[in-house]
């Protein structure tokens, strides 16, 4: 396949032209035209970038990737350099996905942790700019507090943190991953009993509590690594005659 059938087909996918995120989202870095292996990681990493070296893969598709408004303009020296470099030299594709990842209601971060707790009846939920940032619905079957915590733990292999008022019994949720500490208080506008996201700052704790909100955190890099996988199960079903191989390259960040 083409690089841009590719990015296209995701671009449109995710309508990435409606988000104003911090950074481009899309084809980042420019490589190969024709694509016969695609690597997916969660961040643009010196390691995934070696991994996607070592596999001979010719796209990598990430949620985090190398262009953040918040850092400004950077100099190709460093440990920069050493990321950006082995994908230019090997003429590799660069793709990243941020909030439009985190968002899409079928193949988005929070949709892959709504789907592994059974949550249904799925709609968008927070905010950035005029558009939604995850997913809020309601379970089937109302859990206590602490079983969702014990799910969570299993799901995403982590220690979980988890702010918990007196109420015990959870019956809907609202999802933002990564980053989306303070978001926890959209969870009031729509009267949800819980709210899973990746980190949690110390006030956040004790107001989540005070506000009678079950705060579960699972960390970032956890929460944010079931969007490329869906991104790379919806192209191997899509794709099926196009002979392309995938890859997916976990990370062993506990943040």
């Amino acid at each position: 396949m083409q690089t841009k059938e590719i990015v296209n087909d995701l671009n449109k996918l995710l309508n990435i032209y409606d988000y104003k995120d911090y950074c481009p989202n899309g084809l980042q870095i420019e490589g190969k035209k024709e694509i016969t292996k695609i690597a997916f990681a969660v961040s643009a990493t010196k390691y995934s970038v070696e991994k996607t070296v070592e596999l001979g893969a010719d796209m990598l598709i990430v949620h985090h990737g190398l262009f953040w408004k918040f850092h400004g303009p950077k100099t190709l020296t460093g440990s920069f350099y050493n990321r950006v470099a082995p994908l230019i030299k090997n003429d590799i594709n660069l793709v990243g996905y941020h909030l439009p990842l985190d968002a899409h209601l079928e193949v988005g971060n929070a949709r892959g942790i709504a789907d592994k707790i059974g949550l249904s009846d799925l709609k968008e939920f927070g905010d950035h700019k005029g558009m939604p940032t995850g997913v809020r619905g309601k379970l089937k079957t109302p859990i206590s507090a602490s079983e969702l915590k014990v799910q969570l733990k299993d799901i995403l292999n982590r220690e979980i943190i988890h702010s918990a008022p007196d109420n015990k019994v959870i019956k809907s949720i609202g999802i933002i991953t990564g980053g989306a500490n303070s978001d926890w208080r959209e969870c009031l506008k729509y009267n949800l009993d819980a709210y899973i996201t990746g980190e949690i700052s110390e006030h956040d704790w004790h107001e989540a509590q005070e506000e009678d909100i079950h705060f579960y955190a699972g960390g970032h890099n956890a929460t944010e690594q079931f969007g490329v996988q869906n991104l790379m199960k919806y192209m191997y079903e899509k794709y099926t005659d196009a002979n392309i191989e995938y890859f997916y390259i976990p990370s062993e960040n506990p943040a």
